[in-house]
């Protein structure tokens, strides 16, 4: 038997200096204690290893699921009697449109 790398006749040796420093009636207590301290623990322990659980899944699903392509159609714009659109192209194709607008003389 090997608990924490302290094999059975350490854990003996532990259990008798325990009794001799703490006596027959606190001992029980301390017991109990120490048990109710690490049942906490691993209560504790579990609950975190859950939620790591599913938030992995959570990530997991979200990375796996394929992206959906959504183009943004433009607003149009709305033009005036008096005005005019004109475009112009660069020399590396991009196209630069311009609303100008006509004054009324």
């Amino acid at each position: 038997m090997n608990i924490f790398g302290i094999g059975l006749p350490e854990m003996a040796l532990i259990m008798v200096l325990a009794l001799l420093i703490f006596g027959p009636k606190k001992l029980p207590e301390i017991g109990r204690s120490l048990g109710k301290a690490i049942r906490g623990f691993q209560e504790a322990s579990k609950e975190f290893e859950s939620e790591f659980k599913k938030e992995a899944e959570r990530l997991e699903q979200v990375v796996n699921e394929p992206m959906k392509a959504k183009l943004e159609t433009p607003e149009p714009k709305a033009l005036s009697a008096n005005s005019a659109e004109t475009a112009s192209a660069t020399d590396d194709g991009i196209v630069n449109a311009e609303v100008v607008e006509e004054k009324a003389s």
